[in-house]
């Protein structure tokens, strides 16, 4: 690649740096925002969930709308909304101006995100040039999670408000460089020319508006749904009318697509087999990883004591996925097909949870390493191919369109997870011994282990139906496309960065919150949750 190739790809790659980093960092501050601005227990909370709500609500809009309205556009204005919120939240006195701040940033990930991904996708010539431009991609989501979780202890230690104020100085620097080296390329006026992906052809119909509200709205009530299934029983009525009002705008948007000419959603990809079957594994999965680092999370730092950064350098392991995703994934996927490899990953997630289910109350971290090791490296394993599945046969112009469903499923498990294993710990917990009683509260842990047990367990049933189908999609003239696996597992690298890192660090803050705000109460825990010139 030549230097202006060099230069757009680092300025991509820095928004994913820049995500990972704004997530890693403000899990490290939630207890000291907290204290310092006397924040109560379920706002402090809500700072975490304003950016899982935001995020879950918008992404299947955010990758339709790269498709259909620019990629070139929404990352640009995407970047420039992430930059001016940042900022808000690092002149915040309330904590409403926080959740506000962490809401709109979480909407303009959604948005940012899709984009980013699409453009070094449609970008680079496939093949070696693609491949080369992923693994960059992958190894920089990776690192600003890593970086960011002792940047943020530092930081911190200064003032919490510079965890919000260093994103700002970063984005500011990526959205100058952004707008010199993303071509403004030429709109592809006539139907089927795609070979100009920063603008969509001529959509003289009219966007679809109707279908945009109802599915940003269906997914903002379901997303609220499911973070407030931890509450239990406290105030179900709440939790069932807002479940009832999701499920309602579905069916009106369902309705809406199968009538409007221009759909946002066309709802043919959905009888796509493997789509189906890789957005349903990676919710399974990814919840499963969301919920067991919760749990492990509450664990060092309410019953062992740990602190928020101690617990975070003790998670990077964890992120062994970004060495073995770009690098392992791509030769098993091309050597044995990517269904094979999916089922790896949740057998392999199935053990390490397993493993872990008899934890003791001085378990050393070597006891630990284990399990977290072979989760890192299940997950590299999983969800590289699983996106691939979720790709699979969908035409370029609805890549974007996949790639939000994937997120949205993926987004959408986080939360159950953690949702499932807080509404376990809740309900175990909830005797008069659990308060002061260690043996119980580690009890409550154990019992809530159980649910990413039983998710990837069911994840690896499901993935298992997919080894009759074939590992190398066909091409348009049915030949199949040899090199598309190796290609696609590569580009999975990205995605399982990204996922991992947002993942992992709200999970961080979630249990830095609980732990500051009941330190050895019986309580459920709070959640969070073409070409280009060389």
């Amino acid at each position: 690649m030549g230097t202006r190739a060099w230069a757009l790809l680092l300025v991509l790659c820095g928004t994913i740096f820049l995500e990972g980093i704004d997530v890693a960092m403000l899990a490290v501050a939630i207890p000291s925002i907290r204290s310092d601005l006397d924040l109560p227990t379920d706002t402090a909370a809500w700072v975490m969930s304003a950016y899982v709500l935001g995020y879950a609500g918008f992404t299947l809009l955010g990758g339709r709308a790269a498709d259909l309205l620019g990629r070139r556009r929404m990352f640009l204005t995407w970047l420039t909304v992430f930059l001016a919120f940042s900022g808000l939240g690092g002149f915040a006195t309330e904590g409403w101006t926080l959740i506000v701040a962490r809401f709109v940033t979480g909407v303009s990930a959604a948005f940012m995100t899709p984009a980013a991904l699409s453009l070094i996708t449609t970008s680079y010539e496939e093949g070696e040039q693609r491949n080369k431009a992923l693994l960059v991609f992958a190894g920089t989501a990776a690192g600003g999670f890593s970086l960011g979780l002792v940047i943020g202890g530092l930081l911190t230690q200064l003032g919490w408000r510079w965890v919000f104020f260093a994103p700002v100085l970063l984005a500011a620097a990526l959205l100058v460089a952004a707008i010199r080296l993303i071509p403004a390329q030429p709109r592809a006026e006539e139907p089927g020319n795609e070979k100009s992906p920063g603008r969509p052809r001529r959509r003289t119909e009219g966007f679809d508006i109707l279908g945009a509200g109802t599915a940003a709205a269906a997914m903002l009530l379901a997303a609220y749904a499911v973070i407030r299934l931890e509450h239990g029983l406290d105030g179900w009525q709440l939790t069932v009318g807002a479940a009832v009002a999701a499920t309602t705008l579905l069916v009106v948007f369902v309705a809406v697509e199968r009538r409007t000419p221009t759909p946002l959603v066309r709802l043919g990809i959905l009888r796509t087999g493997s789509v189906v079957r890789a957005d349903l594994g990676a919710l399974l999965f990814v919840g499963a990883f969301f919920g067991f680092q919760f749990v492990l999370t509450l664990y060092l730092q309410e019953l062992r004591g740990w602190s928020s950064l101690q617990t975070a350098i003790a998670l990077v392991v964890l992120g062994c996925d970004a060495i073995l995703a770009p690098t392992l994934t791509p030769r098993l996927v091309t050597r044995f097909g990517h269904a094979k490899v999916i089922l790896g990953g949740f057998v392999l997630a199935v053990v390490a949870y397993g493993l872990f289910l008899p934890v003791g109350m001085d378990w050393s971290y070597a006891a630990m390493f284990p399990t977290l090791i072979i989760a890192g490296t299940a997950f590299a394993l999983a969800y590289g191919p699983l996106t691939i599945a979720a790709t699979d046969g969908v035409a370029e112009s609805e890549q974007g369109l996949a790639s939000g469903l994937l997120h949205t499923a993926t987004q959408f498990g986080s939360a159950i997870g953690i949702s499932a294993v807080t509404a376990v710990y809740g309900l175990v917990s909830s005797g008069a011994s659990a308060g002061s009683d260690p043996d119980a509260t580690l009890s409550a842990f154990r019992a809530a282990l159980i649910v990413p047990v039983a998710m990837v367990t069911l994840g690896a049933l499901l993935s298992s139906f997919g080894l009759r189908s074939r590992t190398k999609p066909p091409t348009a003239g049915g030949k199949p496309a040899a090199p598309a696996n190796t290609t696609a597992a590569t580009t999975t690298a990205a995605t399982t960065s990204t996922t991992a890192a947002t993942t992992t660090a709200t999970a961080v803050a979630a249990a830095a919150t609980t732990a500051a705000a009941i330190p050895a109460g019986p309580a459920a825990p709070a959640n969070p949750t073409r070409q280009i010139p060389s």
